[in-house]
């Protein structure tokens, strides 16, 4: 089981996984949360980072 996690937006319910990345926005499958950048912003609704909880 990996140790890849979720997260998703409270505007638009778009789900960030890490294991996938999110390559049409430059985030490579593999890339943790705290590893992009704070200017990135969900990519269905624009909504900035701070908009994204974690999954439990």
């Amino acid at each position: 089981m990996s140790d890849f996690k979720k997260y998703h937006c409270l505007e638009c319910e778009h789900i960030y996984d890490e294991a996938k990345g999110d390559p049409d926005s430059g985030i490579a499958p593999g890339t943790r949360w705290a590893d992009i950048p704070d200017s990135w912003d969900c990519p269905i609704c624009g909504a900035p980072k701070s908009f994204f909880k974690l999954v439990e």
